[in-house]
C-alpha cells in the first residue's frame, strides 16, 4: 500500500514538516537554492515563539558591520570609514578632501540619470520657447527641471532666444554661455541647424568664427608641410576625436595670425598642460601620435634651446606609436587586450600616421643633431606596398624616400663605433659621399613631374645634411676641396630654393616648418665660414653676399615672437658676419694654418655641428667680453649690409690669383672668429644661447684668433 501524502492541517505543522525534511537530507545532496531557503526562512518567521525572534535578529546588520560612506558608495568603492569609538573619515574623502559623512537615506545617482535629466530640461526649454515665440507678450516662466533625486542645474529664466543642442555636451556648453550670459542665436549653426559651440582652454576662448578662421589657414598655409590630416573633416570632429590634436592646430595656425597677433603667445602655457595632462593618460589612441607629429613639426615659441621639448616629444611619439602597434597597422590586436579589426579607411590612415611619424622623427633628428629613433622596417619600404592598403601617395612616397636618405646619410657618416665622437675617417667618408652622390641623383630622377615645390625644397635640405659633412674633412685629404665645392653648390641650390618657394608659393616660406627653419640656419652659417675664409677666392663674392642677406631676413620673416631662438640666432649670424669682415675679402701674408681655417670644434653633433660650434665662438667672442646682450639686440637688429665697422680698415680684393680649383688660401684677418684643429670632445645638450658658461678649450691658443 503506497503512503499518502503528508497534509498539513496548519502552516505550523507545515513548517515542522518542511524542517524535519531538511533535516533528513543527507550531507551529499545538492545544495537548497537561496530562494527556496528565503522562503522557508520567511516560514519559519511566522512562528510564534522564542524561533521567531531569533531568526529576526539573525536577518538584522551585525554590530560592529562597517558601512561605506556617502561618496565612496556613490563610486562603488572599498571604503575604511570608522565609527566607533569615534567617527573618522576614510582615506579616500581625506586625500580628496571630500565631506566624509553616512546619510541612511542616502541613493546613488548614475551618470545616465544625470544626463538624462539635462536632456529632459532642454526639452523643457525647447517647449518653453516654442511657446514663447507663439505669443511674445507672455513672459516666460520659471524653468523647472522634471522631478528626480539626482540633483540637476536649474535656471529661474533663459534668453530671449535659444538654441538647440543635439547632445548633453553641447547642453552643458550651452548652459555655460546662458550663465556667461552668451546669446545662443548669434552662433553658428551646422548642416543639422545645432549650434557649433565655442571652445575654451583654461583662460582663452575662441568663437567659431576664429575656429572656421584658423582651419581653415592651416590648411591652406602649413598642411601643405605636413600632410597629414583630412581637410573635409570638420574642427568639431577634431575635438571629438582629441581635444589636444584639435588645439594644437589652433596653435599652429596662429602663427603670425594678423586678426589676434597674441593668440599663440597666450596659447603656449596652456597647451602646455594639455599636452602633459593628455601624455600622463596610458594608454594613447592614435590620434595623440597625429597631436604630436604636428607640435614636433611646429613647436611652441622658446627663446632658448634648453627649454626646448621637441626632441623629447619626438621620442615618446615614436614610443607611443609603437606601444600601439602602429608599426604593425595590419596586427594592431597583438597589441592590444582585445581583437580589432579595422576598415579598408582605417588601416590606411595608421599606415600614414606611422609614415608621418618617421618623416617627422627623421627631420627632428637631423634639425637637432641628434641620432634618429626611427624605424624603417617592411611597412615604409617599397616592397611593403603591394598591398592596396600600404600604398602611399607619389608625393609622400617621395618625401619618404628623401628621409629615408636622410637617415643613411646619418648612419654613413657619424655612427663608427671605434671614434670618440662618431665620425668616419676621410677614406670612409670619399667612398660613401660618391655612394651616396648617386643615391641621391636617382632619387630626384625618380620624382613624381607634378611633384610640389615643397618636396624640391625637402630634397635639396637633404643634399646640404649631406654635404655639410665637409667640415669635418681633413685639410690634407685629397678630396677637400672638391668636397667643399659641392657643398658651396648644395648650399646655393637650398637656399634658392627657400627663396623661391616664397615667391612662387604665394609667401608659403613664412609659414615653414622648424625642420626648415633649422636647415636655412645651418646654410647661413656655412655662406659665413665660407666667405670668411680662403674658400672665398673661388666664388662670386658679390652672389655670397646677396643669398647671406636674404638668409637673414628669411630666418627673421619666419620667427613669430620677439626675442624667440629664430630671431636670437638671426642676431647671432648678422654679427658674427660683421665681425668676421662681412664677406670681404683681406689681402694678408699667407700662413700655413689658413686652410684649417673651416675646421670644427664642436664634433659631436652631426651635420648640425657647424651651427653649435660657430654659436660657441660667438659667445666667447662676444658675450664674455660684455657684448653679446640678445635680448637688447634683437630690438634693435643688426643690420649685415652695414660695412661701417669692417671697411675702414679692409681692402676688398678684386682680383686674386686662380691655382688648382680654389686657389691659394688667404688667412682671415685677426678679427675673424673660425680656425684651428686637433679639439677636445664635448657634447653639449642644451647650451645654446642659454646663460654664461665656461669655454672646454682655450680660443686664445688656435692661430689667427686674438
Amino acid at each position: 500500500m503506497s503512503a499518502l501524502p503528508f497534509v498539513a492541517s496548519d502552516p505550523g505543522a507545515h513548517d515542522a514538516h518542511l524542517t524535519y525534511k531538511k533535516g533528513a537530507l543527507p550531507e551529499t545532496s545538492p545544495p537548497i537554492s537561496p530562494s527556496v531557503g528565503h522562503k522557508r526562512t520567511l516560514s519559519r518567521s511566522e512562528d510564534s515563539g522564542d524561533d521567531g525572534e531569533e531568526g529576526s535578529e539573525a536577518r538584522k546588520r551585525p554590530p560592529g558591520v562597517k558601512r561605506a560612506c556617502n561618496e565612496c558608495r556613490q563610486q562603488k568603492l572599498r571604503c575604511d570609514v570608522t565609527q566607533t569609538p569615534t567617527y573618522k573619515s576614510c582615506s579616500r574623502c581625506r586625500r580628496l578632501k571630500l565631506d566624509c559623512k553616512i546619510d541612511s537615506s542616502f541613493k546613488r545617482v548614475g551618470k545616465r540619470s544625470k544626463n538624462m535629466e539635462m536632456e529632459k530640461e532642454i526639452q523643457e526649454l525647447r517647449r518653453q520657447l516654442a511657446n514663447q515665440q507663439s505669443s511674445p507678450a507672455t513672459p516666460l516662466p520659471s524653468v523647472k527641471a522634471p522631478t528626480s533625486d539626482a540633483a540637476s542645474p536649474k535656471l529661474s529664466s533663459i534668453p530671449s532666444q535659444l538654441d538647440q543642442y543635439i547632445n548633453s555636451e553641447q547642453a552643458v556648453n550651452s548652459l555655460l554661455d546662458l550663465r556667461s550670459g552668451l546669446d545662443g542665436a548669434s552662433h553658428p549653426r551646422n548642416l543639422n541647424g545645432y549650434v557649433r559651440p565655442s571652445r575654451r582652454l583654461e583662460g582663452i576662448t575662441l568663437s567659431q568664427e576664429q575656429i572656421q578662421d584658423l582651419f581653415h589657414r592651416f590648411f591652406a598655409l602649413f598642411h601643405p608641410f605636413m600632410p597629414l590630416l583630412e581637410p573635409a573633416k570638420t574642427p568639431d570632429s577634431y575635438y571629438d576625436s582629441s581635444p589636444l590634436l584639435f588645439w594644437i592646430i589652433i596653435s599652429v595656425a596662429a602663427r603670425h595670425y594678423s586678426p589676434d597677433p597674441s593668440l599663440l603667445p597666450a596659447l603656449s602655457t596652456p597647451i602646455s598642460h594639455l599636452l602633459w595632462a593628455t601624455l600622463a593618460d596610458v594608454p594613447q589612441s592614435y590620434i595623440v601620435v597625429k597631436a604630436l607629429c604636428i607640435l614636433c613639426t611646429w613647436p611652441l615659441p622658446i627663446s632658448s634651446t634648453s627649454k626646448d621639448p621637441t626632441f623629447m616629444l619626438n621620442g615618446l611619439m615614436m614610443q607611443v606609436a609603437m606601444q600601439i602597434g602602429l608599426h604593425r597597422p595590419s596586427h594592431a590586436q597583438d597589441f592590444a587586450r582585445f581583437k580589432i579589426e579595422f576598415r579598408e579607411e582605417e588601416l590606411k590612415d595608421r599606415v600614414k600616421t606611422w609614415v608621418a611619424c618617421n618623416m617627422v622623427s627623421q627631420r627632428v633628428a637631423t634639425g637637432y643633431g641628434q641620432p634618429p629613433s626611427t624605424v624603417y622596417d617592411w611597412t615604409l619600404v617599397p616592397s611593403g606596398w603591394s598591398e592596396t592598403n600600404f600604398q602611399l601617395p607619389e608625393d609622400v612616397e617621395a618625401r619618404l624616400s628623401i628621409e629615408r636618405f636622410c637617415n643613411k646619410t646619418t648612419r654613413s657618416f657619424y655612427t663608427n663605433r671605434m671614434d670618440s665622437v662618431g665620425l668616419v675617417s676621410d677614406e670612409q667618408r670619399s667612398v660613401m659621399s660618391d655612394f651616396l652622390a648617386r643615391d641621391l641623383e636617382e632619387i630626384e630622377e625618380k620624382l613624381p613631374p607634378d611633384a610640389s615645390v615643397i618636396t624640391y625644397l625637402y630634397l635639396r635640405a637633404a643634399g646640404l645634411h649631406f654635404r655639410l659633412s665637409a667640415f669635418f674633412d681633413s685639410p690634407d685629404s685629397p678630396d677637400y676641396h672638391l668636397h667643399l665645392f659641392a657643398l658651396w653648390l648644395s648650399t646655393s641650390s637650398f637656399l634658392e630654393c627657400v627663396f623661391d618657394l616664397d615667391k612662387s608659393a604665394g609667401g608659403l616660406l613664412l609659414h615653414a616648418s622648424n625642420y626648415i627653419l633649422q636647415m636655412i640656419i645651418a646654410a647661413g652659417f656655412a655662406l659665413l665660414k665660407l666667405l670668411n675664409s680662403f674658400f672665398a677666392a673661388r666664388v662670386k663674392l658679390a652672389y655670397g653676399r646677396e643669398l647671406f642677406m636674404k638668409t637673414i631676413q628669411a630666418i627673421r620673416t619666419i620667427s613669430v615672437a620677439t626675442n624667440d631662438l629664430p630671431s636670437r640666432l638671426a642676431e647671432v649670424l648678422a654679427q658674427l658676419w660683421k665681425s668676421g669682415g662681412s664677406g670681404l675679402r683681406k689681402e694678408q701674408a699667407r700662413s700655413d694654418w689658413a686652410e684649417n681655417s673651416l675646421q670644427l670644434k664642436v664634433r659631436c653633433r652631426m651635420s648640425m655641428s657647424l651651427v653649435y660650434d660657430s654659436v660657441w665662438r660667438w659667445r666667447e667672442e662676444f658675450q664674455a667680453k660684455g657684448r653679446g646682450n640678445l635680448e637688447t639686440a634683437v630690438k634693435n637688429p643688426t643690420n649685415p649690409d652695414s660695412n661701417v665697422e669692417s671697411s675702414a680698415s679692409s681692402t676688398v680684393d678684386v682680383g686674386l690669383p686662380s691655382q688648382g680649383l680654389l686657389g691659394d688660401a688667404f688667412p682671415p684677418s685677426s678679427s675673424n672668429l673660425f680656425g684651428g684643429s686637433n679639439y677636445e670632445v664635448f657634447d653639449p645638450l642644451g647650451w645654446m644661447l642659454d646663460g654664461y658658461v665656461n669655454f672646454p678649450f682655450d680660443v686664445s691658443e688656435t692661430p689667427g684668433l686674438g
